[in-house]
């Protein structure tokens, strides 16, 4: 439809596994999942419930939901889960007496979400494992390679080009761990009543705490969790979901840095980034070629480390056992984080594994540079051969600010030339140019790159699912 809103995450930007895990019919297949399986633990641990039962509403989890009817019933009165409850009942008659025993409805809702945040969190890590392997393969092919360094987008030190993207590995790497931690922690949060209290299992075990615990334990390995909240309100707690969004933001940021870094370079036509054969760059100049994948990148990293002020917003107003006003907020923020996070690995997938670096541009810049980063080895040599140190000093500082101000200019220059000029510099111009090798200069970042990443490819394993990218 045409004439409705949709979200550009949704029709432009995030993958069909991500848009799938957030889907409608995969968020209320996951209620159904969770009231057999709760229906299972009551039946094993004595309740009224029957093995009919429970096999009539596994029987029915897979059947299509009826959302007319669920909207209509939800019309009615005014609740989705109780509206859930009801056509699902339609669907297994047999169990519809049964279904939701004892629970409340963040038994269905949280834990629905909690499964859904986990799975997204793993493919999310894949994607991540996947945009810093295509970094190795990058470093590990430019690692040697000397490159004009830039510190206040200044020229610096020399560095290598391997060096350079061996940072953007590095801060995917730290969201890595950050990401791992955060998939550790996610704990299930069971059935806990109302108000966390299990005051409704109490009646319907007879006070046997230990059934209680058991009927937990086994719901939360139905769906894969090994811990369960040791406490709870009526919800899980949510500062989870601030973890969540910190680090989905955090991911935003080493993207952001590592694509501002790419626009930059493009202006410096050292390394752009790809571009397709038929690709228009511009409506009205034809000839441009814009980092648009990267300025995107951009976009979608603003957008994100906005959207992860909501959480901590949240959490710090819960309002004891439970309050309302984070309903909302939660079906926006947290799936659009999820899906931002995905648009923006993909496109990191797509640029990293085509970047292209104009070598001759590079060694250009190191060339017109390096004469200059030289001079204090030159100094030290033009000493050793003789010269007065001090007197090298003002010679180089002379010689340096004039042939600056003829680059400046655009007259040709050379700071070798000027500097084999002076008597007192003790060295002719094939001296110097014979100091003037560009991998002397490079201090360790070759061995640097290197190292980092093999640790990479030994860490960052990545998930089985990598999604197709066509960007």
């Amino acid at each position: 439809m045409k004439n409705v809103y949709e979200s550009p995450l949704a029709s432009r930007y995030a993958s069909e596994y991500m848009l799938n895990l957030f889907s409608p019919d995969v968020r209320y297949r996951t209620w159904r999942r969770l009231w057999v399986s709760l229906a299972k633990a009551e039946h094993k641990l004595g309740l009224p419930v029957s093995e009919a039962q429970v096999r009539a509403l596994e029987s029915a989890v897979d059947a299509p939901i009826d959302y007319d009817l669920v909207a209509k019933r939800e019309a009615e009165v005014r609740h989705d889960v109780m509206a859930h409850i009801y056509a699902y009942g339609v669907q297994a008659p047999e169990a519809k007496g049964i279904i939701h025993l004892g629970a409340t409805s963040c038994y269905v809702t949280d834990n629905a979400d909690l499964v859904i945040y986990r799975d997204a969190l793993r493919y999310i890590r894949g994607e991540l494992c996947a945009a810093a392997a295509n970094l190795c393969d990058f470093i590990e092919q430019y690692a040697a390679m000397p490159c004009l360094g830039y510190t206040h987008f200044q020229p610096a030190q020399l560095t290598t080009v391997g060096k350079r993207a061996s940072l953007w590995l590095q801060d995917l790497m730290l969201d890595l761990e950050e990401l791992d931690d955060v998939l550790g922690a996610i704990r299930f949060l069971g059935c806990r009543g109302t108000t966390g209290t299990e005051a409704s299992f109490m009646d319907l075990y007879d006070g046997d705490t230990e059934k209680i615990d058991e009927m937990n334990r086994m719901i939360a390995a139905d769906f894969g969790f090994e811990k369960l909240y040791d406490v709870c309100g009526q919800t899980y707690p949510r500062k989870l979901d601030s973890r969540i969004l910190n680090v989905l933001s955090s991911i935003a940021q080493s993207a952001s840095r590592f694509a501002n870094d790419i626009r930059l370079l493009q202006h410096e036509r050292e390394v752009e980034e790809p571009f397709e054969k038929s690709q228009i760059g511009s409506s009205a100049m034809a000839y441009k070629r814009n980092p648009m994948r990267s300025e995107r990148i951009c976009s979608l990293a603003r957008y994100l480390m906005a959207d992860a002020a909501n959480a901590p917003m949240t959490a710090s107003v819960q309002w004891l056992e439970r309050t309302l006003d984070d309903s909302a907020n939660r079906r926006i923020s947290l799936p659009e984080g999820f899906l931002a996070c995905d648009a923006i690995l993909r496109l990191m997938r797509n640029v990293t594994s085509g970047l292209h670096v104009n070598e001759h541009i590079v060694s250009r810049h190191v060339r017109d540079y390096l004469p200059f980063i030289a001079t204090e080895n030159l100094m030290m040599e033009a000493v050793r051969r003789g010269g007065d140190r001090q007197e090298i000093h003002e010679i180089i500082r002379s010689a340096s600010m004039a042939e600056t101000a003829k680059m400046k200019q655009g007259e040709p220059w050379d700071l070798v030339a000027a500097l084999a000029r002076e008597p007192a510099f003790c060295m002719d111009e094939n001296q110097i140019r014979a100091l003037l090798i560009p991998e002397d200069y490079t201090g360790r970042a070759p061995q640097q790159a290197k190292a980092m990443a093999e640790r990479c490819r030994i860490w960052a394993v990545p998930a089985e699912q990598t999604a197709e990218i066509n960007l």
